[in-house]
């Protein structure tokens, strides 16, 4: 069956933005104008049980008034099939944005026009330049008090160190905000009312200033300035092309089919960044966004494939996106619910068709392909094949986890994984009741399979089981969502924080294993030298043996006792990082030496050195973000100080106060209820994990204590 729409017609997007930027608020209006839906739910009537958004269709999500999981929709703007996909913009759930983004070839940024950049806003923009994907920006909630249009191109520009090209300025703002300024069509455009159908006029650019009264000296300056705005727009744009831009300095004429032809290589390359205006709320600019999604986001492959990689992960190739080739997909998602499961995959080449059978080359099993469904948030539609560029979700698949690798079994290939965050926050498990043991198990399982940001261990000492995460609010949803999904009750422990254990110091060691009882014995001796490393260096192996002192078929053995050992230190049993071991000599005998031997004599000397080397136990430190009233400041950054915090900047947010600094995450549990006394309910904050520090030595044992209870 031949391709339904040509690929220059798609478009995989994603909404990603910092929590209550607008982001789902934007895709019901996108959902709307489009036509897919003919009533808007808005976010704050989910919270009193009105009803839910397209995208927020949990019960988590419906409660708390915001996203947990991307949602993906698709919809159709003026013969274009648009593939959207609505993301959270809560730090706890970030692992949602990174594999979306994995996936998508263009995204939209979407920006609070009071708040500006928030920290969220720039660990997305960092995952997008991670994932290399063009991207423009929206910068939404114009209408609101406080709202500064320069003050948020001032951030895209400084903070993110986006090339910024305006493609739209706003005509007011708040009480005042009627529309925008398209500086690429050389036209404004004037709402005649904030209803969702409400008409606009069309006026050249010319003849703006005299259609608007704007009490704000910062509005009328930028309608002032229009004519100038325009010529820096057209300068820059047009740069991209010598032709276009020798044609523009000589004669000052262009085409405009040649200007968006411009932006657009500008935009998917990556050198320019087109930004747009407006307020969904209000229902002013969903359609001119949407217009600039398909004038200038890139169809799938317009930006490249994806890279196929060997075991290792090393590049060894690039699969465009094509039909013509051997069937090729990324898994980016896993959904488990009562009635199965869902796997979430984005088809980079080929055809797949219902019945055909694919390999899971990470895992080296086979999987048949049942059922093939379009995802419309929580409704399915089921189709029979799926081509290069589509995202589409594969019924009751068993092996495959998200970033596994599906292929055509003759010509396998694994396509470049994901990367994904270590947890810092951990709390115990157990059944609400205890005939449940089982179905707990069962559902951890799938919650874990689904999430690759959590992490399941059973305590050795205590037998409890362990459940980590990225953040309180992280643990307490995903708990929630057994209960709501899967059918079983939980009580989740106190939080516990993840930390780690390094060494203090550079350290040679000499271990002898020897044990005769008669009959062969065993002997294996080992020198080995561990070095500290900096932060985010892993666990490093060096074979720097000489002369054969230590057979070649021992090695193996010494770098897994390594490796192993590492993952329980000696100061309190946690993970040992950024060190090097380097085995730089030992004595081994023809008889009595095994590779277990040496794995023994290895993992001995690794205990011992790290004791010698006076150990540093290190402790996760959040950067830490709050906006409040200005009168409240004081408290809270004396607050901070307590924490054993640091502030690293202080300033203004339209109308409101803000705090930047960096605080022990051991020290932060229960922050709200603090901030809600100190603040009166006015006071927010976002705090996201940001680098391992040593902990004081004078407060390992109180932190220890503090943990064990």
């Amino acid at each position: 069956m031949a391709r339904h729409k040509p690929l220059p017609l798609y478009r995989n997007i994603g909404i990603i933005a910092h929590i209550d930027a607008g982001k789902t608020t934007t895709t019901e209006r996108v959902l709307y104008y489009t036509g897919k839906k003919h009533q808007i739910v808005d976010v704050h009537d989910t919270k009193e049980g009105k009803g839910s958004t397209t995208t927020d269709y949990l019960e988590q999500e419906r409660k708390r008034g915001i996203t947990i999981q991307s949602a993906a929709v698709s919809t159709e703007w003026k013969g274009h099939q648009i593939n959207l996909i609505d993301t959270p913009g809560h730090v706890d759930f970030t692992i949602e944005v990174n594999r979306s983004l994995r996936v998508l070839d263009g995204a939209v940024v979407v920006f609070d026009g009071v708040a500006g950049v928030e920290p969220q806003t720039e660990t997305n923009w960092r995952l997008a330049d991670q994932y290399n994907v063009p991207r423009l920006c929206y910068i939404n909630k114009m209408d609101r008090i406080g709202a500064s249009f320069a003050h948020c191109v001032k951030g895209i520009r400084e903070r993110l160190g986006a090339n910024v090209l305006l493609c739209q300025v706003p005509l007011g703002s708040h009480d005042e905000f009627v529309g925008m300024a398209d500086l690429v069509a050389g036209v404004g455009y004037i709402w005649k009312g904030d209803d969702k159908d409400s008409p606009w006029d069309t006026v050249p650019l010319a003849e703006i200033a005299g259609r608007v009264s704007l009490t704000e000296v910062a509005d009328r300056e930028w309608v002032a300035n229009l004519p100038k705005l325009r010529e820096e727009m057209l300068e820059r744009a047009l740069a991209m092309d010598d032709a276009a831009f020798e044609k523009l300095i000589e004669s000052g004429e262009f085409d405009q089919d040649t200007l968006k032809r411009c932006i657009r290589k500008g935009c998917v390359s990556g050198k320019l960044v087109p930004v747009f205006c407006g307020s969904s709320y209000r229902n002013k600019g969903v359609q001119q966004l949407l217009d600039g999604v398909i004038d200038y986001l890139p169809y799938p492959g317009e930006n490249g494939g994806i890279a196929m990689v060997d075991e290792d992960g090393h590049v060894i190739g690039d699969q465009g996106v094509v039909d013509e080739a051997p069937a090729r997909a990324l898994a980016f998602k896993v959904i488990n619910d009562q009635f199965g499961t869902l796997t979430f995959c984005r088809v980079y080449s080929g055809v797949i068709k219902k019945g055909d059978t694919l390999l899971n080359v990470t895992r080296g099993k086979k999987e048949r392909v049942g059922r093939i469904v379009e995802v419309q948030a929580n409704a399915t539609k089921e189709i029979d094949e799926v081509r290069a560029g589509d995202i589409c979700a594969f019924v009751s698949m068993k092996e495959t986890e998200t970033g596994d690798s599906l292929s055509d079994p003759a010509h396998p290939a694994l396509l470049e994984r994901m990367r994904f965050p270590d947890p810092v926050i951990s709390v115990s498990v157990e059944p609400k009741h205890r005939n449940d043991v089982d179905k707990l198990s069962t559902a951890l399982y799938k919650m874990v399979k689904a999430d690759p940001s959590l992490r399941l261990e059973v305590d050795k000492e205590t037998g409890e089981t362990v459940l980590k995460g990225m953040g309180e609010l992280h643990l307490e949803v995903t708990i929630d969502r057994m209960r709501t999904e899967l059918g079983v009750d939980a009580n989740m422990g106190k939080p516990k924080v993840s930390f780690r254990e390094a060494f203090g110091r550079s350290v040679e060691h000499t271990y002898t294993h020897k044990k005769q009882s008669g009959g062969s014995g065993q002997f294996a001796e080992v020198t080995m030298v561990f070095e500290p490393l900096e932060s985010g260096s892993g666990v490093v192996f060096a074979d720097e043996i000489v002369g054969g002192r230590v057979p070649r078929e021992y090695i193996p053995a010494v770098e897994h006792a390594v490796t192993v050992e590492s993952r329980e230190g000696q100061i309190a049993g946690y993970e040992v990082v950024d060190f090097k071991a380097r085995l730089i000599d030992g004595k081994f005998h023809d008889v009595d030496s095994s590779a277990l031997a040496f794995e023994i004599a290895s993992r001995q000397c690794f205990r011992e050195a790290q004791r010698l080397s006076k150990p540093k136990l290190l402790e996760p430190v959040m950067r830490l973000e709050v906006v409040t009233e200005a009168d409240y400041l004081g408290d809270v950054i004396g607050d901070i100080n307590r924490r054993r915090g640091t502030v690293s900047d202080q300033g203004q947010k339209g109308t409101q106060a803000f705090v930047q600094g960096f605080v022990p995450l051991a020290e932060m549990f229960g922050y709200i209820n603090f901030l809600r006394s100190a603040t009166r309910g006015r006071g927010t904050f976002t705090m996201e994990f940001d680098h391992y520090e040593e902990v004081p030595a004078n407060l390992v044992d109180k932190l220890m204590e503090k943990e064990a209870k």
